[in-house]
């Protein structure tokens, strides 16, 4: 066998390890939103502080096999001029919820609820009639500033927006896959059957006033 074989051979393992390597550990990737199966804007329970709330399902996953490490979420609403962050991310699954502080996403991702609520010291947010803009930021660790993962559009009608003006009521947007468009719905909560997550950050406020 001539030399010049064994040599080529050796150089194209020593490509394909550097290429496997560099898909396995050194490839940075992005992170990803899947278009969230469900949207609802509205009060965080009917036992909640008079504001309004952002809560979306989805799965957040990255492109990359090493994953990608979340700082913080948010989402920002817009109605023709105007403009609301939603700055207050708490996320969880089964009413098990945690304040938002930090989450590693892994190339098979995570599904998670994810509430997005206003700041404590900020006025309201009314969802009036009209056409909205939602757009997801995320900040990963080392970054300079959020970056936009997802934007969706929905619409609420004159007659929804009537209905949002009742107390303990919201709205649910969800997603149609042979539309592909969102449909939407009203619901009015009665009485409280979990946890909310503003009571999740009442409570955990407390815990820290103790502690």
């Amino acid at each position: 066998m001539p030399p010049w074989f064994n040599l080529t051979i050796s150089v194209l393992a020593l490509i394909v390890s550097g290429i496997t390597a560099w898909l396995t550990f050194f490839r940075k990737g992005s992170l990803v939103m899947t278009q969230p199966t469900i949207v609802f804007f509205g009060p965080d329970g009917p036992h909640h502080d008079g504001k309004n709330k952002v809560y979306l399902r989805t799965l957040l996953y990255s492109t990359a096999k090493r994953g990608q490490v979340i700082e913080s979420l948010h989402v920002a609403v817009q109605r023709g001029e105007s403009k609301q962050n939603f700055s207050v991310w708490v996320y969880g699954e089964n009413g098990n919820l945690k304040r938002g502080s930090g989450i590693f996403v892994p190339q098979e991702g995570v599904t998670f609820d994810h509430h997005f609520l206003l700041p404590a010291d900020g006025a309201n947010f009314v969802f009036l009639a009209g056409s909205y803009r939602l757009i997801v930021f995320a900040k990963l660790v080392g970054a300079a500033a959020p970056r936009e993962i997802l934007a969706i559009s929905v619409s609420v009608s004159d007659t929804h927006a009537s209905a949002l003006s009742k107390p303990n009521t919201g709205i649910y947007f969800d997603w149609g896959p042979d539309l592909q468009d969102y449909h939407p719905h009203i619901e009015t909560r009665p009485s409280q059957d979990k946890p909310s997550a503003m009571q999740f950050l009442e409570a955990l406020s407390q815990i820290k006033k103790n502690g």
